[in-house]
């Protein structure tokens, strides 16, 4: 109950009650001692209204006080509302580092929930939610699928974060951003998309740049650039040490190099130089004689061939032996279909 309303009801109360004892019941005063100390003469009536005045007061304070303490846990709730609002945002936006303090139990548990939570958002949603805030979380997010460039200054997120990296490879793909300013600024572009930048840079790069940035060097980016070796367009001239320090850079499998081997045939690389590098690769690693092995046998050097399985053991290279074997029976396959990875 709203206490303008019950205060006019109460007044109206006493008014009714004190009229009609004055009225219909007795017109006298009376002096009333309360406590031990004499109280001023008044009319009956008015001491009979008197402790209905006295209840009014005390219920006024009464609901007053629980007035007040609504209000103070309507507003935690309004608080915690808005919490909840920045978790689901935060949450959708993908951010590692998540917490909130609630002041109500019914939102620590959603809050606990969204902190330990991965939300993909369907684009079915974007402009349904009815909040203005988590609209605009969504709107975004879905720019940024659709390749869009977005603001998010104000999210306060990291570079490491998933979003941004996809909104700064958009600027990049966009051209409003060069390879160049991603590589050379690491405080302020992810690991992960400069890696990705690099694998791009690498395909046209002069070799000082590419070894200005050799540290993101990953399997990705050194294909394409093994690709250039000789090649007619963007020809990147390379030396066997200098492709030697780029390999090192790496932790590459027997397949791997392999695989290097075949990029390498494709390019313009001299069959000199290729088989100098794979065979010093492999006296310095065991897992590269399979790649020597492979480079060997698509340049046709049989006789280089045979020395070496000849002194192998009788288990070792069982793959090579057998497409050897195929070949001095006149069978005669192409290298790549074989041992393609």
């Amino acid at each position: 109950m709203q206490i303008k309303r019950y205060t006019i009801a109460a007044l109206l109360l006493m008014t009714l009650v004190g009229a009609f004892v004055h009225t219909y019941i007795t017109q006298e005063t009376v002096s009333i001692d309360f406590f031990g100390i004499p109280m001023p003469s008044l009319s009956i009536a008015i001491w009979v209204v008197l402790p209905i005045f006295v209840l009014y007061i005390a219920s006024v304070l009464h609901m007053t006080f629980y007035s007040i303490m609504g209000t103070l846990n309507l507003r935690k709730y309004e608080k915690d509302h808005e919490k909840i609002i920045d978790a689901i945002s935060d949450t959708y936006l993908g951010k590692k580092s998540r917490s909130y303090n609630f002041k109500t139990e019914k939102y620590k548990i959603l809050g606990t929930l969204l902190e330990n939570t991965t939300i993909f958002p369907n684009s079915n949603i974007v402009g349904k939610t009815n909040n203005t805030k988590i609209d605009t979380v969504l709107q975004a997010i879905e720019d940024i699928k659709n390749s869009k460039v977005v603001d998010l200054k104000e999210y306060n997120l990291s570079i490491e974060n998933e979003m941004v990296i996809q909104n700064e490879r958009n600027r990049y793909k966009a051209g409003e951003v060069s390879a160049d300013t991603i590589l050379s600024h690491s405080s302020k572009y992810s690991e992960t998309l400069r890696k990705d930048v690099f694998v791009d840079f690498v395909k046209t790069a002069p070799l000082s740049s590419v070894e200005k940035y050799k540290a993101l060097l990953t399997k990705e980016s050194l294909y394409p650039l093994l690709a250039r070796v000789n090649a007619d367009e963007f020809t990147l001239a390379i030396s066997t040490d200098e492709l030697l320090s780029l390999f090192e850079k790496l932790e590459l499998t027997r397949e791997d190099y392999i695989k290097l081997s075949e990029t390498l045939s494709h390019g313009g690389m001299l069959p000199d130089q290729r088989i100098k590098l794979f065979e010093r690769l492999s006296d310095k690693k065991e897992i590269v004689m399979d790649a020597y092995l492979y480079t060997l046998f698509d340049l046709e050097m049989m006789e280089a061939i045979d020395s070496l399985l000849q002194i192998s053991q009788p288990d070792e290279y069982l793959d090579f032996k057998a497409y050897r074997a195929l070949k001095e029976c006149g069978h005669h396959f192409n290298i790549e279909l074989f041992f393609s990875i």
